[in-house]
């Protein structure tokens, strides 16, 4: 992983998705992953070049806290290989509906 690492902590599912959504529109990012902490916690995670993913974390701070509560936030600007291991990945949903 030679991109950065961005995260978000909310509190609530709506104020991550509202930075998640935001964070994407932003800069050139890729959403990596979301984690339900507990407790009503929830972190969004993005990767990219270093400058897009502040510019991203940073418009979705601005955006999640226009709807609810932002616990924490921080940039790993070249983050160690092995932490990969950790982090927690998207699984994509199928939206179409069976007729």
């Amino acid at each position: 992983m030679n991109n950065a690492l961005g995260m978000i902590e909310t509190k609530g599912l709506v104020p991550s998705i509202e930075a998640a959504d935001a964070m994407v529109k932003a800069a050139n990012v890729e959403l990596t992953g979301q984690e339900k902490i507990g407790a009503g916690l929830v972190t969004v995670m993005i990767r990219g070049d270093v400058g897009a993913v502040k510019s991203a974390v940073d418009a979705g701070l601005q955006a999640a806290k226009n709807v609810g509560e932002v616990v924490s936030s921080y940039v790993i600007p070249r983050p160690h290989s092995e932490v990969e291991t950790i982090l927690p990945t998207i699984q994509a949903s199928d939206s179409t509906e069976e007729q």
